[in-house]
């Protein structure tokens, strides 16, 4: 849960800039969107490795 928690808190913190590329159409927030994107999908990555992981120890 603590993955899950983490990963909730960093889609609260890139919210500003996706508020500035879809509305205010801001080029540089669309770069840092795709770099936030790419953390999240590492953290992702991470939680389903360990759900993977949990679910074949039990």
């Amino acid at each position: 849960m603590e993955k899950y928690k983490q990963l909730l808190e960093m889609i609260q913190l890139f919210e500003k800039d996706f508020e500035k590329f879809y509305v205010r159409q801001n080029k540089t927030a669309g770069i840092r969107v795709r770099k936030h994107m790419q953390e999240v999908r590492k953290l992702a990555q991470e939680i389903r490795m360990e759900v993977q992981d949990l679910k074949n120890a039990m």
